[in-house]
C-alpha cells in the first residue's frame, strides 16, 4: 500500500497539471508504448540522475524475509517483516517486526506478534498500515486447518505507536477451511482501515485442488476465489463488509492506494474463459464502483501466476504496474491514471523477455513516477528500476537496484517507498540457504 500524504490546495493544483498528460490510448485498444534505446538515453541524460546509496536497516535477526515498506501519514517510513524464531531458545516459529524511519534514524525494533500456527510463504505476506490518529495496524495468516492452504486473516492494532497491540481479531468470518490472503489495507478517515482480501470460501477446500492451483490447471467447480473489503474502527468491530468480485485469480497479490477521491484496488480478475488481466475498484463517496480492466492484455491462462500488480497514488493521480504473459512473452507494463483510477493510458512496456519475473512495485509523487522488478537468467537474479516523469510522458533513469545471490521465489517481493522525493527500497535475498533484508535510497545528488 502506498497513501499519499495530505496535499495543500496548492501541492494539489501542482500535481493535477503535471499528471494531467497520462496519455489515455483509444479504449479498448492492446498495444503498449515503448522507447527504444536512442530515445531513452536522450530522455535519461536531459535530466540529473538520482544517486543510489545504501540503506543500513534497523537490527533484524537472521532468516528475516516478507518485508512490507509504507509512508506514514506524518512522512515517516514504517518497515514490517517475519523473523524466523529460535527453537533452541524457546521461541515460537515466527515472529512479526517492525521498525520505524524518521529524521535519518531508526527506532527501536518492535514486536507486533509472534505465533507457532502461522501460514508464512514468500508470496502472501503481512502488511502495516497507519491512520491519521496516530494508529498501527497489522495483519498476518493463521493456520486453520491441516490442509496446505487452509488459513484466516487476522487484524490487529496499536494506538501507542507499536509499543502494545490489541488481541488480534479474524477479517473473514466464514469459518471455512479454505485459503484467505493476499490482502491489502488503506486508511478510512482518521481513524480506521480499509481491509481488502481474497477469500476462498466458496472454493470447497484448502488445497487448490477446487479453484485452479498455483500452477495445475484445474478447474473451479465448485466455486471460484472471491475478493471481499470490510471496513475496521478503533475498537476492531468490522462495518460494510461486501464481495467485490465473485471470480479472481486464486493467489495473486492485491494492492491498495489512497486518491483524493478514494481508494484504489488493484488485483489481477478471472473470467470462466482464463483470461487474468489487471482489475481495478475504485470507491468515491456513492460506494464502490464496478471492477474495470487497467488494460486489455487479455492474457489466457489456466493457472494462477502468483503475480500481482502494484498501485501508488498522488493526489488525483495514479500508476499501476503488473506483470503479464500474453502472446507467451513475459512482460512488465506501467500505465497511469489522470482521474483516480477512472481511466488509464496506454502503458509502457517496462521490459519483456523470458528472464522477466514480474514481481512488481511502484510509487509516485510531484516529481517522478518509480517502478521495480525482478528478472532472472542464467546469470542469477537481479533487482531492476525505472523512474518516469509522473505522467510518465519521458523517461528519467532505469539500472539495477542489487543482483541477487538467491534464485526462485524465495527472494520474495520488493518494496519501494518515497519521501520528499528521496525513493527508499527494501528487498529479500537468500545467502547460504538463510534470507535477509536488504536496503537501498535513491537521492538527488547535491
Amino acid at each position: 500500500m502506498k497513501t499519499s500524504p495530505l496535499l495543500s490546495a496548492a501541492a494539489l493544483s501542482l500535481a493535477l497539471l503535471s499528471l494531467a498528460a497520462c496519455d489515455r490510448g483509444a479504449p479498448g485498444t492492446s498495444t503498449s508504448r515503448t522507447a527504444d534505446d536512442a530515445t531513452r538515453a536522450a530522455a535519461s541524460n536531459a535530466v540529473p540522475p538520482v544517486r543510489r546509496d545504501e540503506w543500513p536497516l534497523p537490527s533484524i535477526a537472521a532468516s528475516a524475509a516478507q518485508p512490507d515498506l509504507i509512508r506514514g501519514p506524518d512522512g515517516s517510513l514504517l518497515l514490517s517483516w517475519i523473523e524466523q524464531g529460535d527453537a533452541a531458545r524457546g521461541e515460537a516459529a515466527h515472529a512479526l517486526k517492525f521498525a520505524r524511519y524518521a529524521n535519518g534514524a531508526w527506532s527501536e525494533v518492535r514486536e507486533i506478534a509472534r505465533g507457532g500456527d502461522w501460514f508464512v510463504n514468500w508470496a502472501d505476506t503481512p502488511h502495516i498500515a497507519a491512520t491519521r490518529d496516530g494508529a498501527l495496524w497489522a495483519h498476518w495468516l493463521r493456520k486453520t486447518a491441516r490442509a496446505t492452504y487452509a488459513y484466516d486473516v487476522v487484524l490487529a492494532r496499536s494506538g501507542d505507536g507499536g509499543a502494545t497491540w490489541s488481541k488480534p481479531v479474524p477479517v473473514n468470518t466464514d469459518g471455512t477451511p479454505t485459503e484467505h490472503g493476499f490482502v491489502s489495507m488503506w486508511p478510512v478517515g482518521d481513524d480506521r482501515v480499509g481491509v481488502a482480501w481474497l477469500d476462498g470460501r466458496n472454493t470447497g477446500g484448502g488445497d487448490h485442488s477446487a479453484h485452479g492451483g498455483h500452477a495445475s490447471g484445474a478447474k473451479h467447480a465448485p466455486g471460484a476465489m472471491t475478493l471481499r473489503t470490510a471496513v475496521f474502527d478503533a475498537s476492531l468491530q468490522r462495518s460494510d463488509e461486501r464481495e467485490l468480485d465473485a471470480m479472481t485469480c486464486d493467489c495473486c497479490q492485491t494492492d491498495a492506494a489512497l486518491t483524493a477521491r478514494g481508494p484504489l484496488l488493484v488485483y489481477r480478475g478471472r473470467t470462466p474463459a482464463e483470461v487474468r488481466d489487471i482489475l481495478v475498484a475504485r470507491a468515491d463517496e456513492t460506494g464502490w464502483q464496478a471492477p474495470t480492466r487497467v488494460h486489455v492484455d487479455d492474457w489466457t491462462m489456466p493457472a494462477c501466476p502468483v503475480n500481482g500488480p502494484a498501485v501508488a497514488t498522488y493526489a488525483t493521480s495514479a500508476t499501476v504496474a503488473w506483470y503479464t504473459a500474453a502472446g507467451d512473452t513475459p512482460t512488465v507494463k506501467l500505465a497511469c491514471s489522470a482521474d483516480a483510477g477512472a481511466t488509464f493510458g496506454t502503458p509502457l512496456v517496462l521490459e519483456r523477455g523470458m528472464a522477466v519475473q514480474g514481481r512488481v512495485d511502484t510509487a509516485l509523487d510531484e516529481r517522478a513516477a518509480w517502478a521495480l522488478w525482478m528478472i532472472e537468467d542464467a546469470n542469477g537474479q537481479a533487482l531492476r528500476f525505472a523512474r518516469f516523469a509522473p505522467d510518465l510522458s519521458r523517461e528519467m533513469q532505469r539500472g539495477e537496484v542489487a543482483t541477487l545471490r538467491g534464485k526462485g521465489r524465495g527472494t520474495g517481493m520488493p518494496k519501494i517507498a518515497l519521501v520528499d522525493g528521496t525513493a527508499y527500497v527494501v528487498w529479500t535475498d537468500v545467502i547460504d540457504g538463510k534470507p535477509s533484508l536488504h536496503g537501498a535510497r535513491y537521492a538527488k545528488v547535491p
